[in-house]
């Protein structure tokens, strides 16, 4: 449902052929998620069978060119004010990943976190070299890439936090199997995640 309501979102600014409605998307979104453009396409003729965009003639390379109706600016209006579901969450690889490793004989569940943990940071400083430079600008793109950078920001401090926390389950697991009073109280301050990993890492990226 995204890519068919954000290309009758943009339709709304101007007709377009299929492969400038690629190019709009990814430069409003900074090459997050980039566009096969037979996957827009496709998209397209979905939305004209479905009443929501016409074909107005085509170019000399036989690329169509779209604008939307009455019926797709309403359903791109729709989608702007109704609440991004939670309901039925994606598949996380990373949430699945641990979960089997924490009950799959032989793996090293710290290992998988601290290489996970690893290339989380290393993604999180990127992130955050790209938002000091998005920053600059004044366009509305770059507003709209600065905001797409503020959601991997987050997504990426959060799941660091995320795996300090399981760290530690894991550890307090470990320790009560092993029935040892003396065990060392595991958190997110203990291991190479000392402190607030992720706070840290953006102040010291950010100087």
């Amino acid at each position: 449902m995204t890519i068919r309501s954000a290309l009758l979102a943009l339709l709304e600014h101007k007709p377009m052929y299929g492969y400038q409605l690629r190019a709009e998307f990814e430069r409003r979104t900074g090459a997050t998620w980039p566009l096969n453009v037979g996957q827009v396409y496709t998209t397209l003729s979905r939305l004209e069978r479905d009443g929501l965009v016409e074909g107005t003639g085509v170019d000399e390379d036989g690329h169509g060119m779209y604008v939307v109706t009455a019926a797709g600016r309403e359903e791109a209006a729709a989608w702007f004010t109704t609440p991004v579901a939670r309901s039925q969450p994606p598949r996380d690889e990373l949430a699945i990943k641990l979960a089997l490793a924490v009950t799959v004989p032989g793996v090293d569940v710290g290992t998988v976190i601290q290489h996970q943990r690893s290339a989380t940071m290393t993604a999180l400083q990127d992130y955050t070299r790209l938002k000091r430079q998005a920053s600059s600008g004044t366009a509305d793109s770059d507003l709209a890439w600065s905001l797409v950078l503020d959601s991997l920001v987050f997504s990426a401090e959060a799941e660091i936090r995320w795996l300090d926390h399981c760290e530690a389950r894991v550890r307090r697991a470990a320790a009560e199997r092993a029935d040892d009073p003396v065990a060392p109280a595991a958190g997110p301050s203990a291991g190479p995640s000392a402190g607030n990993p992720s706070a840290a890492t953006v102040e010291e990226v950010s100087r």
